[in-house]
This record gives structure tokens, sequence and C-alpha cells, in this order.
């Protein structure tokens, strides 16, 4: 048999369910590749010893569930019982938490065990993962390019085939960026469908996690496994759960796809266009009908979620005192003074520069003028959506306004950076699924991909036009191993 781990997730399932291949050799290959590929930096902490073992119990069960057998590696934003869990930070370099996540619990119960916790941006603030008290992830397509941010760790390590198939968490793009720029499938599911519960939080009524894969059926078996109601997440979504990958199918015609006019910005590369095209022509020889649409309070999305997040990390992070857990520091002569040093030496500048715009937005005399009419502004771009849902079914957009850039070529232009999110964050604002499918190459043989939006609750829609898409596209991520 050829490596193992070049195969996609639904090909792995079935070699180890036709006992072609065990989970203890499976696991011990991508131990293997994980060792080999230090250079990447793609994880923080591994568990290679406890995944032998479970390996081992696998073999020994039958094969009933849904990933029996499978090591998963996981960014590090998933809290996991007795496993260090840092949130690429300082300020939790020693935080082991005593609960799982909610969403890592159902992987689990599914038969999937830990390989290791995987790199990201601080707390999820950033779009390159050069945020991270542990140093920047390098993206396999380039030893000098970005992996995307802030789940750059899970693109990195599923494009270099350090795990089958893993999940980030996307807060205004942090999956379908990431994916975009290593080649690989993300979904930002509808919000409350994957629980928040044991995640780390970042901005609460943006965050959700989702699977990063391969391929679409690997996507559909990965959110099959982690979605599902959770009651100790006040706004997980009571419904019954879907078997997403049983239900994948490739027929769309006669499907209606929105192109919006807004998301054709200034000074967008010719590359990002053309590639725009050739979703659409794939699309129509399918026998989907294309219909131009309107999306007008897009250009308002970027400024109005750079107000809403850091508003809501400024809050969340405020629990990051030195007293309780994580990094204390020794300095100061009193409670308040240590409070102080804590946060000074525990978090990075770009979390500082967000807690401090967050804590602007939301003091008083400036409530009203920034973080209120933002809310206001945001429940329009959901207008916008839900007004347009009522004649198409799904909307085609480029994921990215360009491909992976070079490692330090932003870090100094935060504007330069958060622009980097202007196709993906309306989804979030608007708490709707998207997926971002690899659709091509730029000149330079970098990966280029494009997204679909699709209903609320309607991720098999958008997972059966990207199945459909992909069969046509013949995208393959062809990555030259040149880190072991």
């Amino acid at each position: 048999m050829s490596d193992i781990t070049n195969q996609s997730l639904s090909e792995i399932l079935e070699n180890v369910k036709s006992k072609k291949i065990s989970s203890l050799e499976l696991t011990q290959a991508y131990i293997k590749n994980i060792e080999n590929a230090k250079k990447l930096n793609a994880f923080i902490t591994t568990t290679f010893d406890q995944a032998l073992e479970n390996a081992k119990k696998f073999d020994n069960k039958p094969n009933e569930l849904l990933l029996h057998g499978i090591p998963l590696a996981v960014k590090d934003l998933f809290c996991t019982e007795n496993i260090k869990t840092t949130a690429g930070s300082k300020i939790l370099n020693n935080f082991i938490p005593s609960y799982e996540s909610t969403v890592t619990k159902n992987l689990w119960n599914c038969g999937a065990f830990l390989l290791g916790k995987l790199n990201c941006d601080e707390f999820a603030m950033g779009s390159s993962n050069e945020t991270s008290f542990f140093g920047n992830v390098i993206n396999p397509v380039g030893d000098q390019l970005v992996p995307g941010g802030s789940s750059g760790g899970s693109s990195s390590a599923l494009a270099a085939n350090l795990t089958p198939a893993t999940i980030g968490t996307d807060t205004g793009g942090s999956i379908r960026q990431p994916a975009s720029f290593t080649g690989t499938v993300g979904l930002k599911p509808t919000y409350g469908l994957c629980s928040r519960w044991g995640i780390v939080a970042f901005a609460s009524s943006l965050d959700q996690a989702g699977p990063m894969t391969k391929t679409v059926s690997d996507c559909a078996i990965m959110l099959e496994a982690m979605s599902g109601f959770d009651e100790k997440d006040s706004t997980s979504i009571n419904k019954k759960k879907e078997t997403y990958s049983k239900n994948l199918k490739d027929n769309i015609k006669g499907l209606k796809i929105g192109i919006p006019k807004e998301y054709r910005v200034d000074n967008m590369p010719k590359e990002i266009d053309e590639l725009w095209e050739k979703g659409k022509k794939i699309l129509k020889n399918l026998g989907v009908q294309l219909i131009d649409i309107s999306l007008p309070h897009t250009k308002y999305a970027l400024p109005t979620y750079y107000i809403v997040a850091p508003a809501e990390a400024s809050s969340n992070l405020a629990r990051y005192d030195g007293v309780r857990y994580g990094h204390r520091s020794q300095k100061g002569k009193d409670l308040i003074e240590m409070y102080e040093n804590t946060r000074s030496e525990g978090f990075g500048d770009e979390v500082k520069r967000r807690i401090l715009i967050g804590t602007y937005v939301l003091s008083s005399g400036y409530y009203d003028a920034y973080y209120l009419k933002a809310q206001k502004v945001r429940q329009l771009i959901k207008k916008d959506f839900d007004d347009n849902f009522t004649k198409v079914d799904a909307i085609l957009t480029p994921s990215t306004p360009s491909s992976a850039f070079k490692i330090g070529e932003k870090k100094n232009d935060p504007v330069s950076m958060y622009l980097n999110d202007i196709f993906t964050v309306p989804v979030n604002l608007a708490g709707l699924p998207a997926l971002s499918l690899p659709a091509g190459i730029d000149k330079q043989g970098h990966p280029l991909g494009l997204q679909l939006i699709g209903k609320a609750l309607d991720e098999q829609k958008i997972l059966n036009i990207g199945y459909a898409f992909e069969k046509n596209c013949c995208y393959k991520n062809e990555i030259k191993k040149w880190w072991s």
C-alpha cells in the first residue's frame, strides 16, 4: 500500500474497516511524519504515548463507530482533559484543563483519539499564525509562506499529512482563509451547530468550530461527528442530528447560485477574478443557474467586525488575571499591580491591540457611537443575506483576496493584515455556514480557494454543491515534501 497518510480520511476509514491497515500502524505513520516535520512548527503539544495506547485498544474493538481508530490533531483552542491547552498564548502556557470540550468529546465518542495540539494565532487573533507565543507556523506549500490564521497549525498539519483531518475555529475566517492558503477544504458551520463549550473564547457571538479536511466527503464525515446540541452552551441549536456523509450527492442541477457584485473589490488580483470565473463556469456546466445579486452592506462588514470582535474579546479576556490559573507575574507590590503586570507579560501585541480597541468602543461616551452602531449594521448585513436567500440556494465568492503571503510581509501593517478577512467576515456576522474549496493556483503555484455560502443550517446543500464542484474542478494539491 502506498503511503497511507497521503490518502483522504474516507479512504483511510475504508482501509481500517477492511483491516488492510491497523489503527496502530496508522498512528505510527502519522507520528513518524510529525517527527520529521518539526520545521513546520505546526504542533504545540504531542500526545504520542497516549495515542499509541488508544490505537491498540481500537484494534481490539469491533469497528462500529464513525471515526473508529482514527488519530486526530486539533487546534490548541479546544480544551482537552489533563492535556495542556494554551490558545497559543504565554498567559496559558501552564494551563491544564480538568475537562474536555464538547466538540472534541464528540469526536472521541465517534472513535477518534488525540495525536496532539496544533499551533494557532494567540487567542485566535490573527490571519497569518504569526501572533502565536510559540512562533509562526510554516505553510508546507513554501518555506517562506504563512499558512493563514488563526487555524494555521491545523491547515499546515493537514496539508503536510500530519493528521488525516482536523478541526479549527472560525471567528472571521480562521478556518476558510487557512484552508484556501494550503489547498484544503474548510467549513465554517452555522453559528450554534457545533458547541462552543470548552473552546477558549475570542468573540462569543462569532466563534464557531468546524472541520478542515482534504476532501468534501471527509468534511461531511467530520461535521457529522463533531456537531450536535449541547445543553452546556446557551447558543447551541437544538435540532435533530444529521448524517451529512450519507446524504452527500453530486446532482445539483436546477439550483440557483448568487454572484454578489460587492465581492469584486478594488485592486483585486486578476487571478482571483479568473478563478471566480472558472468556478462559475464549472457550476454552470453542472446545470446550476447563476444569478447576479447585491449585498449592499458588505462594504461595512470589515469595520463592523473589527468593532464587535475586539469588544467581545476585551470582555472575554478580562478573566486572565493571574489569580486562578495561567501565568502570574512575580512583579508588583499589590493585587492591582500584579493584575497589570500579569496581563502585560502574558499577552502578545496583537491581543493587547484588540483588547485596547474593544475596551475603547465599549467605554462611556463611545458605546453608542461605535458598538451600538456596529450591532445595527450587523443586522443589516444579515438582512442582505436573508433577502437574497429567498431567490438563491447558495452564494459563490472568492475565499481570500490573494494566495498565501510571505512571513513578515504584513506583520507591521495591521490594516493590510485585517483586509485578508474581507470575503470571510460577513458570513460570521450573519451566523451563516460557508465552505472554502481549493479551486486553482496562482502564477507562483500557490493554492487559491472559492467560497460557497449557504442559508442557516443548510450545510448539506453547500456540501453537495462542493462535492459536485470538487469532482469537476480536478484540483490536485501537489505539495513537494521539502521540510524533512
